[in-house]
């Protein structure tokens, strides 16, 4: 399960650099391929994405200025949000050409300049941040790597800094990847059990100040994903053939099926340097959530 820098970017290329056109047939606007936050049962996707953004937001105590680290950006969609809403400066690092081509020319039509994109892989990052996030990207790291991992983010985070890590994760023992998936969607992927992550964050000298366990709603995500792909059905048939078709209809019913019905859920971990660096409680979270969504409430009236 070692995952040197060459394999790392031929892994991501399997999966991610199979056209953009593909990824804009079933994710929201922001092309957020994690799982979502459902504030409530009704709450659809896009709403739910836009949910999740404030929550990390919220967790990350950004303040305006702050320089934030998106370890594993994808498209750009959480770097755009937090330099939008939280005047926050972000790099964002990918290893898939094709989500940094379309992240650079989003960037280039918003005129960001306090966001900038790099192909790059985590373990050449250099600099100091005040705030590092990485969402649906450790689970290609490798287990072989994650003190690497976190000794990495640690060394580039700044002394007062907040790092937030959203990755898929199992509730039960670890155990073995699905071999289908390992060689048809995911190669190099695994999913970690929490008792094989804080060991790897205590080992870098990081405190562990929050955890949070999402249950359910990766499995409600995928439904949206698998519903809006069925219904472009004919598109992606069009790009592809009837057997990428079928693997993918596969691929996101044996997803749901893992969060559903199995042990598969979405962690939340809030690191830091320091012990006093976080509230000592959790209320700020909701506190700044409200705060951050009536600033989404105000731009949405405002670009009507």
């Amino acid at each position: 399960m070692r995952n040197t820098t060459r394999r790392a970017a031929t892994n991501a290329a399997h999966h991610y650099d199979i056209g953009n056109e593909l990824y804009g047939l079933f994710l929201d606007p922001d092309r957020q391929y994690s799982c979502a936050y459902f504030e409530t049962p009704d709450t659809d996707l896009d709403a739910a994405q836009r949910a999740k953004q404030r929550h990390i937001a919220a967790k990350l105590l950004l303040e305006p200025g702050k320089h934030v680290l998106d370890i594993g950006c994808g498209w750009g969609g959480l770097a755009f949000y937090l330099a939008r809403t939280c005047d926050a400066r972000v790099t964002g690092i990918t290893l898939s050409r094709e989500q940094l081509d379309f992240a650079d020319e989003r960037r280039s039509e918003q005129k960001r300049e306090a966001v900038e994109f790099c192909f790059q892989d985590y373990r050449e990052a250099n600099g100091s941040y005040d705030r590092i996030v990485s969402v649906g990207m450790f689970e290609h790291v490798g287990r072989g790597d994650y003190d690497v991992f976190f000794r990495k983010l640690a060394a580039s985070l700044a002394e007062d800094g907040i790092a937030l890590l959203h990755t898929i994760g199992r509730s039960g023992a670890p155990r073995g990847v699905n071999p289908w998936a390992l060689k048809y969607i995911f190669p190099g992927g695994y999913i970690p059990s929490l008792s094989e992550i804080v060991p790897a964050i205590e080992r870098a000298g990081l405190f562990v100040t929050d955890v949070e366990v999402l249950r359910l709603h990766y499995a409600k995500t995928l439904a949206h994903w698998r519903a809006r792909f069925l219904a472009h059905r004919d598109q992606a048939k069009a790009l592809y053939d009837e057997r990428f078709c079928r693997m993918w209809e596969f691929y996101l019913s044996i997803a749901q099926c893992a969060f559903e019905y199995e042990d598969q859920v979405v962690f939340q971990i809030q690191m830091a340097k320091s012990i006093d660096t976080v509230p000592l409680t959790r209320g700020y979270i909701a506190q700044r959530e409200e705060a951050l969504r009536r600033r989404d409430s105000a731009r949405d009236v405002a670009a009507e």
